[in-house]
């Protein structure tokens, strides 16, 4: 059976939904670091004995400076903690219009329309206090350095830059910090089946900036055409949430993948212009649980190993049944398969 658990939001996220979009999640000392996708703000809850709420809220902009200033939405998809600091990744995506009218020629003008919003271009770091865990000024990667123009002339990533994230584009679900590497999940763009997951070196460059300390190096996962929608440290391997790429219910999985690297402990040579990229069979991972998902509704977006080795999952589009009276929204945990 399926334990749950209640993370309750304020009134102010409530009015902003966030507790019906929540796309990311990470464990702190206290609590749960969380996120949702369509604002510019992350969130803590502390566990109160019965259910993870007291809730603080931090404005992403009063701690690094955002390109499109403090107002649009970030669409944070990823959160990691790791060696003392909280990184935050964007969706780095475009988005196509919702078609909302029945009338032809509106519904084919909005599906015709596709928007960049600079706030969605972002990796950031931020120190944790030690005393007190909340999070200091910090800095970020994005304008003209942005991760999206370091693909720019990548031969298999570059086609899709000019895609919406729901229809195959590149779009950033999940993050996961390991030593100096720092491992991005694709939801997109998926290859005949094959999911990206990209590994990063980042390092300061100085007033509140980050940038690239080397060039990328892509790894493809045969995840069945599924796509990344987030993952997460599991000792010396990552979990990773398998879910579609599209605007589809399921199936959704996790599983489990220990990266080359960390198998033997070298610093790769390969990585010259990401073009020796690892290549990771469904033989080389092992699928650990099968999540539940509902039909359009309840559709798993971000999860955390807990310190009890447990899975948390929360979900984006959460079904009535899961709000509560109090205004939160339950969370499910799992067992994950010896």
């Amino acid at each position: 059976m399926v334990e749950q658990v209640e993370l309750r939001f304020d009134h102010a996220s409530q009015t902003a939904q966030t507790h019906t979009n929540l796309s990311a999640i990470r464990q702190s000392s206290t609590g749960l670091w969380v996120a949702g996708d369509e604002t510019a703000t992350f969130e803590h809850l502390t566990w109160t004995g019965d259910h993870y709420g007291a809730q603080r809220t931090f404005r992403l902009a009063d701690y690094v400076s955002l390109p499109a200033g403090p107002e649009d939405e970030a669409d944070i998809e990823g959160l990691a903690r790791a060696d003392g600091h909280l990184w935050l990744a964007g969706s780095h995506s475009l988005k196509r219009r919702r078609v909302k009218s029945k009338d032809p020629a509106k519904a084919a003008d909005r599906l015709a329309t596709v928007i960049r919003e600079e706030n969605r271009f972002v990796l950031v770091r931020l120190p944790l206090d030690e005393s007190t865990g909340t999070p200091l000024p910090g800095a970020i990667l994005s304008g003209r350095d942005n991760l999206a123009e370091a693909l720019r002339d990548d031969r298999h990533l570059a086609p899709f830059l000019a895609l919406p994230g729901k229809d195959n584009g590149l779009d950033v679900e999940g993050i996961a910090v390991t030593g100096d590497r720092v491992y991005l999940g694709l939801r997109g763009p998926v290859l005949r089946g094959w999911a990206v997951v990209l590994e990063l070196r980042i390092e300061d460059a100085g007033k509140g900036r980050l940038r690239l300390r080397e060039p990328y190096r892509k790894h493809f996962l045969d995840l069945g055409g599924l796509g990344v929608r987030d993952m997460c440290p599991d000792g010396e391997s990552l979990l990773l949430l398998a879910g579609p790429t599209m605007n589809l219910d399921g199936p959704v999985r996790v599983v489990r993948w220990r990266p080359d690297d960390a198998q033997d402990g070298r610093r790769s040579d390969r990585w010259r212009g990401g073009e020796r990229p690892g290549v990771v069979p469904e033989g080389e991972l092992e699928a650990v649980a099968d999540l539940p998902y509902g039909v359009g509704c309840d559709h798993p977006e971000g999860l955390v190993r807990l310190a009890d080795g447990r899975l948390m999952v929360v979900y984006d589009s959460p079904s009535p049944a899961r709000i509560t009276p109090a205004g939160g929204v339950l969370a499910d945990i799992f067992t994950l398969r010896p």
